[in-house]
This record gives C-alpha cells, structure tokens and sequence, in this order.
C-alpha cells in the first residue's frame, strides 16, 4: 500500500501539507496566544507525521482509520502540552505522544486482561515517563518513574512489562532487503540433541563477528533472560536503543550462520 496515494479517514494523504520548523514554531506562538486558526494549521500541518508512524503497527492487522484517528488524539495532546521555550523541535516531542497514545489504544483492545490495578499504576508510570521525557529531553530510568510516583521500582517495572502487548510468532522483527527475521527465528529449542554441540560452536562464531555492546546485549536477552527494559536500565541507554542493537545484532548472526 501506498500511502502517499491513499485516503485515510477521508483525508486524501496525497495532499497532506508539510510545515517548515520554521513555520511550526510561529504557528505554535500564535496557539500558545489562543489562535483556533493557527491550532488548527499546525495539527493538519503535520498530519504526515502521524501517518507515517502508523506504518509501524501496519503488521498488527488493525483499522488504519482507527490508528489514524488514535495518532491525531496523540497529535492534538502534544500541540496542546508543547512547550515553546523548550529548545526541542517539535516533532521530537510529537513522536512519542503519538506512539504513546496508539499503544495504549492497542492495549485497551488486548484481548489479555490485566487486573485495575496493574494497569493504573502502569498508565500513571506512562504518564510520569512522558513528562520526565520532556523535562529531560532523554528516556528517563524506571529508578526515576518510581520515585516520582512514590512507588516500588519493582512493582513500576512488572506493570509496564504487563501491559505491553502480545505479537505473533511470525511477527517480522527485522527485514534486510526482504529476507525477514521473525520472532520465532529468535526462541531456542532447550530439548538438547546430537547437533546442539555444533550449534553452540557455530552459534559462538557468529557473536565473533558482533560488537562488544552486541554481545553483551544478546548475552543478557537470550543467556540470562533479561527483558529489553532491564538491558536498558543495565546498560544506559533507551530501551528504543537496546531493540534497535538487538536487531542488529540478530540480523549480523544471521548471515554469518
């Protein structure tokens, strides 16, 4: 599917305007000033942004209506909550918003019921985690999360895990010139057998080949059985960075072996 040749909620994506940052920060001065009309310039002005991250859930089979109505909801809280002083643009502040808003549609759609309140206190983590963001302009910890809500990094942590949704084995989870790499490609086989010993060696040749942050991150995921979260707060770094090596990482292993 094209999506620069296709309507969407009736808005015909061809002709969607693209705005300058330029013309993004005059525009958001003048809604800060209560201007309807430039609000609503600016949210149709970067409606393009929505539906390009909406081409990240395509694989879940879901309405792209609905996505692309759950993004401009997202879209419209980030125009609403920006703040002009900030020495960010805005679309790196819009992102997440969006992001944030359609995973907690598809989370309120899982099929798998998590108790009231687990599910409070993961959406209040939600909350805090997009205000740390954009005070710090970076990923804040769960050590973080937790202490601005007052509650155990454990129980902050489990929650947040809880909520994220199931996918598909054959979920496709890297894709380099069209030779997928799915979920399935990732989980092992403990029940042993005469070639397991190969494997092990032929497996040990190919993190050769990756970096030392590489090995460490497919050590902790698959040897120690660490979430992406846990590698993440471990580490440093987002766990956006940590899916991202990963992948990485897989897709080097997978064309050595």
């Amino acid at each position: 599917m094209y999506y620069n040749k296709v309507e969407i909620c009736g808005v015909n994506t061809a002709d969607l305007k693209v705005l300058s940052d330029e013309e993004k920060r005059e525009l958001l001065k003048r809604t800060r000033q209560g201007d309807e009309e430039a609000r609503r310039e600016l949210i149709y002005g970067n409606l393009r942004l929505v539906l390009s991250i909406i081409q990240r859930f395509t694989g879940r089979r879901e309405n792209l209506d609905d996505l692309f109505q759950v993004g401009c909801i997202g879209l419209v809280k980030a125009v609403d909550n920006f703040n002009v002083d900030m020495d960010v643009k805005f679309s790196t502040y819009a992102v997440p918003m969006i992001i944030g808003e359609i995973r907690r549609y598809l989370r309120d759609n899982n099929a798998i019921r998590i108790s009231r309140s687990v599910r409070d206190l993961a959406y209040r983590a939600l909350a805090v985690r997009e205000e740390l963001f954009a005070q710090k302009e970076c990923e804040p910890t769960v050590d973080e999360i937790a202490s601005r809500l007052g509650e155990k990094r454990e129980l902050v942590l489990h929650a947040m895990e809880a909520i994220i949704e199931p996918i598909s084995l054959y979920e496709p989870v890297f894709n380099d010139n069209g030779d997928a790499l799915y979920l399935m490609d990732q989980l092992s086989d403990s029940s042993g057998g005469d070639e397991m010993w190969m494997e092990n060696i032929v497996l040990r040749e190919a993190m050769k080949q990756l970096t030392d942050r590489e090995r460490r991150i497919i050590n902790l995921r698959f040897y120690r059985n660490k979430t992406q979260m846990e590698i993440a707060e471990e580490i440093g770094i987002s766990q956006a960075q940590v899916s991202r090596l990963e992948k990485g990482a897989l897709a080097k292993m997978r064309r050595q072996l």
